[in-house]
């Protein structure tokens, strides 16, 4: 099968398709969409070695569950053990053994096959296309933040940054307050947020500090000092942004105003799956371009070059 592997530098190569193995399916690829992890793991992110890609939807080829064999579907990427006294205790996404889906010590989506546990996996619904299904990974970060803190019609927020996670996040808080403003560098991104009636400001516009909640979503390590400027006093920030390279950061502003601070990743699937089907979360216009499998390197590339939304890769 064709995969990139990332071992220093992405490579597309031929490599045996994976066997499942217990309690696990294999998963014929049928799209792959690329973030900015698997940019930054390009970059040194995890020191990741391997075939890339988590965010898919694809068919199950093989599995001891019969209900899923042929059924199209999309799944968590954080594979646990169930022993632990995490998985025990409902933090199973946190399992100290587990595996992340193209992004820690497990092969990616980023080919024509790959195997994930059954448990993981989520059935798409019969209408949902494949470029929808395959942003479900994800708008569930963005529904994450849901069940991290309860936003109320009555709180302030902000949204730094306007990329492909930054445009979901706005689109999921937009339907729990009006009160939003999503800030962002590039016109054109905002201009996708504009459509949708979603207020707005660049980077450079003066936008009035205090907001209760301040999402950070720049995919930069200078976004955090933006968001400490413009949360309020016992106020609360989320972190969404993963890079491969930090920054120094001064944390006494937050120990005076007593910021919260809290730490947001992977997020719920089935109201992600219900969002994209019902039109909720509306994400076809983020799609910038596809690419075959047969030219992935290609694709990498051009999801890194400015201008670029949302690549993805057909099988």
């Amino acid at each position: 099968m064709l995969a990139v592997v990332f071992d220093g530098e992405p490579r597309l190569v031929n490599l045996p398709v994976p066997a499942p193995g217990p309690g696990e399916a294999l998963i014929r690829t049928l799209v792959t969409g690329i973030c900015n992890t698997d940019l930054e793991i390009l970059k040194g992110y995890m020191g990741f070695r391997g075939v890339i890609g988590h965010e898919f939807v694809g068919i199950v080829e093989q599995s001891a569950n019969p209900h899923l064999m042929g059924k199209r579907v999309v799944g968590e990427i954080n594979c646990v053990c169930r022993r632990c006294r995490y998985c025990q205790s409902e933090l199973s996404h946190h399992c100290p053994n587990r595996t992340v889906l193209g992004i820690q010590n497990r092969n990616g989506t980023l080919a024509e096959y790959f195997v994930l546990p059954e448990e993981n996996l989520y059935m798409v619904a019969e209408g949902m296309p494949d470029e929808v299904a395959v942003f479900t990974e994800p708008a569930a970060a963005a529904f994450r933040i849901d069940e991290q803190i309860d936003i109320t019609q009555n709180d302030r927020v902000i949204v730094l940054g306007d990329g492909k996670l930054a445009q979901l996040i706005a689109q999921v808080i937009a339907l729990r307050t009006k009160k939003l403003t999503c800030i962002g560098k590039h016109s054109w991104k905002l201009d996708f947020l504009r459509k949708l009636h979603i207020p707005v400001a660049a980077a450079t516009d003066p936008v009035e500090s205090g907001a209760d909640i301040v999402v950070e979503a720049t995919g930069s390590p200078e976004g955090i000092a933006r968001a400490i400027e413009l949360v309020r006093p016992e106020g609360t920030i989320v972190l969404k942004t993963t890079v491969a390279n930090g920054t120094p950061m001064n944390f006494s502003v937050p120990v005076i105003n007593e910021i919260n601070i809290i730490g947001s990743r992977c997020g719920p699937f089935r109201p992600a799956l219900e969002a994209l089907m019902l039109g909720t979360v509306e994400v076809r216009s983020l799609i910038t371009e596809r690419y075959p499998i047969t030219e992935a390197l290609k694709a990498l590339e051009r999801a890194a070059a400015p201008g670029v939304m949302k690549v993805l890769v057909h099988n």
